[in-house]
This record gives C-alpha cells, sequence and structure tokens, in this order.
C-alpha cells in the first residue's frame, strides 16, 4: 500500500489523481524530524504547504499525528521506506535526521529509486560530511551550528544597522534648520556624487540646507554624462565659502585635505566612506566607514531604506550607476551589501539613461593617454608600468590602466602622470597576492596614496622635483622616482624588466 500525503490510495484518491494537476499542491517530504526538521514543518505547514514526515520515532510520529501533520513511522535509511510513498509531486525532499550515516543512506536511495532531479536538501555534522553529501548529489547542504551563526550574524548586522540609523538621526536632529557643506572627492566620480546626492535627500528630510562641493575636474566622460543627463547641481570649492556652512560631511573621502579641498585638520560633522584609513584618526562627529563594502553609494542606500525616505527615479539612477561603476559591474570589491542595495534600487531606476551612461563617447585625451600608456610600457615580471608624461584630465589614467590590465601576462598595472603641480597615479590589479591599497601607502607615503586591494591611487606634489630645468628632465626623474619607490614596495627587482 502507498501513501499519499499520509493516507492510503482509495477510490476517492484515484478520483482526485483523474482531475487538473494543476489543483494538486506539490509535496514537501521530510525525513527524520527532529528539533530542525520539526521546525521546518511548522514554518512550511504556516505556509500551506503539503508535507508528509518519516521519522524512526513513533512518539514523535504520534505527536506529529496528534498535531495533524501527515506522518509514518520508518527508518529513512531504508529503501523500503520510499516504495510506501507516493513521490510523483514531490516539490523537495529534506533529510534532517541528526544520523550522519541515515542521511547519507538516504540521500543515495532516493537518488536511485526515486529521482535524480528531484530538489534534495541535506543536514550534515561537519564539513567532510558535508563534501560527501555533496558528492552523493544533495542540492543544498546544511551544517545546524553554521546556519545558526549566519542568521544570528544577519540578526547582529541589522541590530547595528538600526543603531547607526539611530545615531544619525540624533546628529541631523541637532542640524534641523542649519545648513551643510557635502563634501566629496576631487574629481569626483559616480560613487561618490550619488552618494553625496543621498546625503543630501537625508538632510532634505530633517530641514537642512546643503550644497555637494567638489574640487578638481569632472573629467572622465562618463561621469560628465552622468551629471549632465541627471541634471546633479554640484559646487567647485573656490565658488564657496565653507566657513559660511553650519556643518561640513564628507563622503567618499575620509581625511580633511586628502584627496579633497579641505584644510587639514578641519572638524567634520560626518563622514560617510568604503575606502580603507589603515589607523589615520577621524576627527567627526558621526562616523561610517566601512572597508568591505564596495561602494559609498551602497552606505547610503542603506540609509534611505532604514530612515524610510522615498527614492526618486533621478537618485535611484545616480545611486545604482555609482554602486555598478564603483564595484565594476560587481566584479571588483563586491559585498552582499552591495548586491541586495543595487536589488533594492533597479527597479527604481531609470534604464533608458542607464543605457546612454554605459556608452559614452571617447575624448581624444582620453585616447591620446591611452595611445601614451601603450607605447611607454614597461614591464617587471608581470607588472606593468607606464608613464604617459604631461596630462590635464587624471581621470584618463585609471581608464588606462583598468585596459591595460587586459593585456596577456600583467597581473597589476600602474599608470601615472604629471600635471603642473602633482604626480597622478592610478593602478588596477587581479593578483590575490598583491594588495595595490597598502603597497600605494608604502611607496608614496599614508597621506599620498591608498585605496583597496585591487584598485588604487595615489598623488604627490611635484616638490623637489619641480627644480628641474625642462619638462623632460622633470618626466625622466618623475619616471625613475615613481618606478623604483613601486617595485621596492612589491619587492619586484628593476633587473626584471623585460
Amino acid at each position: 500500500m502507498k501513501f499519499n500525503g499520509g493516507r492510503p490510495i482509495n477510490a476517492s484518491t484515484k478520483e482526485m489523481n483523474a482531475m487538473d494537476k494543476s489543483k494538486i499542491k506539490p509535496l514537501y517530504l521530510v525525513l527524520g524530524s527532529g528539533s530542525l526538521g520539526f521546525a521546518l514543518v511548522k514554518e512550511l505547514k504556516e505556509r500551506d504547504k503539503e508535507l508528509f514526515v518519516v521519522d524512526k520515532d513513533p512518539q514523535k510520529v504520534e505527536t506529529l499525528r496528534e498535531e495533524a501533520y501527515d506522518a509514518m513511522v520508518g527508518d529513512i535509511s531504508d529503501p523500503e521506506v520510499l516504495e510506501k510513498i507516493n513521490t510523483k509531486n514531490l516539490a523537495a525532499i529534506m533529510i534532517l535526521s541528526s544520523d550522519p550515516l541515515a542521511n547519507k543512506a538516504a540521500l543515495a536511495n532516493i537518488r536511485k529509486k526515486v529521482s535524480p532531479d528531484v530538489y534534495c536538501v541535506a543536514r550534515a555534522s561537519d564539513a567532510i560530511n558535508m563534501q560527501e553529501m555533496e558528492a552523493l548529489g544533495a542540492d543544498l547542504v546544511i551544517i545546524p551550528p553554521k546556519v545558526v551563526a549566519k542568521s544570528l550574524a544577519r540578526s547582529l548586522e541589522r541590530a547595528e544597522s538600526m543603531l547607526r540609523g539611530n545615531k544619525l538621526v540624533q546628529w541631523f536632529n541637532g542640524l534641523r534648520g542649519k545648513t551643510m557643506a557635502i563634501v566629496v572627492h576631487n574629481n569626483p566620480d559616480p560613487d561618490s556624487i550619488s552618494g553625496a546626492l543621498a546625503l543630501q535627500e537625508i538632510a532634505k528630510s530633517f530641514d537642512v540646507v546643503s550644497d555637494i562641493l567638489y574640487g578638481g575636474e569632472i573629467g572622465h566622460q562618463e561621469n560628465k554624462a552622468f551629471v549632465n543627463l541627471l541634471g546633479i547641481d554640484l559646487f567647485k570649492m573656490e565658488d564657496r565659502d565653507i566657513s559660511n556652512y553650519d556643518k561640513v560631511a564628507l563622503v567618499d573621502c575620509a581625511v580633511p585635505g586628502s584627496n579633497n579641498k579641505l584644510q587639514p585638520g578641519t572638524h567634520i560633522g560626518a563622514v560617510f566612506d568604503h575606502h580603507p584609513v589603515g589607523d589615520t584618526h577621524i576627527d567627526a562627529e558621526f562616523i561610517d566607514i566601512r572597508p568591505n563594502v564596495g561602494a559609498s553609494a551602497t552606505i547610503l542606500t542603506k540609509y534611505l531604506q532604514e530612515l524610510n525616505i522615498d527614492i526618486d527615479q533621478k537618485l535611484a539612477t545616480a545611486l545604482l550607476y555609482g554602486i555598478r561603476t564603483d564595484t565594476l559591474d560587481f566584479k571588483r570589491n563586491t559585498d552582499p551589501s552591495d548586491l541586495s542595495a543595487a536589488s533594492f534600487l533597479y527597479p527604481l531606476s531609470e534604464h533608458d539613461i542607464l543605457d546612454q551612461l554605459e556608452r559614452p563617447s571617447m575624448s581624444t585625451e582620453t585616447l591620446d593617454v591611452l595611445g601614451e600608456a601603450i607605447l611607454n610600457r614597461q614591464i617587471y615580471s608581470g607588472y606593468l608600468i607606464s608613464n604617459v608624461g604631461s596630462i590635464r584630465d587624471r581621470d584618463t589614467l585609471p581608464q588606462a590602466a583598468d585596459y591595460l590590465l587586459n593585456l596577456e601576462g600583467i597581473s597589476t598595472t600602474l599608470v601615472f602622470g604629471v600635471s603642473e603641480d602633482t604626480i597622478f597615479i592610478s593602478g588596477r590589479s587581479n593578483d590575490i597576492r598583491v594588495n595595490l591599497g597598502d603597497a600605494m601607502k608604502k611607496a608614496f607615503g599614508e597621506g599620498s596614496g591608498g585605496g583597496h586591494a585591487n584598485a588604487a591611487a595615489a598623488q604627490i606634489p611635484l616638490g623637489v622635483f619641480s627644480v628641474a630645468k625642462d619638462r623632460q628632465t622633470l618626466l625622466k626623474l618623475v619616471n625613475e622616482s615613481v618606478v623604483k619607490r613601486f617595485l621596492n614596495a612589491v619587492g619586484v627587482e628593476e633587473s626584471s624588466k623585460k
């Protein structure tokens, strides 16, 4: 006799089988109840799922039946148990007993006697047992202590997020009716700009008037298109007196005077950044620096969600594009929070604008710098270093560094150029042995260089190099110094040049 949902097949059951199959619920089979299995069947029952439970303990089975669950007594490792169950409409099988050997036997029987395709969740006791279950064909293997730990970690993250949100609310409540300058890093990118836009929206909800200020230029074609297409209002630092604002906030940078036009030592109201700062002391009233997160836009998106602030299409588009560009479409420095933020923003965004942003024209200067980078490349054991000479737009350097990383045999690129008074350096790496941000700091100083493991930058005042008699001599001195410092930092001999 076979069981269908715990009931023998009889005349009425056969009539049901002749009915429209779409009216029959998929069946979830739970093998081995225990505390985990019992908790699961209760959850599935509340979700109106069709369940059937097999357990070798008659008392547990009787308890389940008393609570209106379909269940039967049986040894889950016995292949004949499966023959007593109608498995035609199975959605999934959960093997959840506390006996690893019984679980392995049950999984093997299912793959042989039921189907190699039915979705199977199996419980494992440890990592080795987990590998064995996966080898037997389990689609998902869980180790209960790890499941509990992950669930608790998510809960703690939620608590931390609520705490940050509450502290930010308190900070803004003390600023109601006042003004704030939101300062982004020099030559801002979509991540910093969109993060600043989000902070501006948060400030607006607290009756705080704010301006977004930047230093340098918006030179990268995509960045120009980003600002123009979305109609973003930005102001240059030299056009605003910072002392006229009640508070100053930093977005996508953390230290006054480091990659921004603020005076060193300026007191900061709030900092939002995802770049590692090491042991640098940050003087601010509110600090949120998360180096594990791929974009500052992600951090500010989470605050918008936490504070339940409406996000219009313009802001959603800006934030989504900021996250995508800084994570290189989720291929660089990406955290699960970046993915969840992007998932939240995606349906709110203007996709026609996103399409236009992804296909900007290339400027003549970018093409020239890329040509110089290719022509002047120096290769040292997988490290490509290129001096592109004099530049007007520093945003051309990361584009060149990204492009050269595609060359065969190259794992790390460093492209640098010289403006009127500064050496600008941009690096990219896909070598897991190299932390490019640390290498930049080591080579060019804590305050001059830094970034992530696979994307970093540095800017160095010309200083003593400015005494060079002519431009060619200057470029030669800069080249020798940058190459030597960087190779020493990563432990590569100059003699390894190809």
